[in-house]
């Protein structure tokens, strides 16, 4: 490590043996960054996608922003009917959970989400990943 950049010394964890006897670097899972993303997985119920995804492009995203959600992409995967997934980062742990709370509770949020729903549910489940960023992302 004496001649390693300084930046890789600090986040690396080194291990003997990791690639069959010789020595492996382990990027440290938290990067100099606090900020986090979160990974998010919409299933919408049969029909509905659609639904799920004009009120995320006409309204959510915007909300998001305002809330201090930064909106990284968004995705339907072509395997997995019903679904959609998107990426979001944050400050910190801390930040997302005020930025959720509030976001939740904004009357427009409850407007846009009550107008989507008139002809009922349009989300069945909803999962949530909170992730680090490794010191080699180009994400961070």
């Amino acid at each position: 490590m004496k001649n390693w950049p300084s930046s890789m010394a600090s986040v690396a964890l080194l291990t003997a043996g990791l690639f069959g006897g010789s020595l492996g670097v382990v990027p440290d899972a938290q990067a100099q960054s606090t900020r986090i993303f979160e990974l998010r997985t919409y299933t919408s119920h049969e029909g509905k996608l659609d639904d799920v995804v004009a009120r995320f492009r006409n309204h959510t995203t915007k909300l998001f922003e305002k809330h201090g959600i930064t909106n990284i992409g968004y995705w339907v995967p072509r395997e997995q009917p019903n679904t959609l997934i998107y990426i979001v980062s944050h400050a910190n742990r801390d930040a997302a959970t005020k930025s959720w709370d509030a976001f939740r509770k904004d009357a427009d949020w409850i407007t846009a989400r009550t107008a989507s729903e008139v002809n009922g549910p349009i989300v069945a489940k909803v999962q949530s990943v909170f992730m680090d960023p490794t010191n080699f992302s180009g994400l961070k």
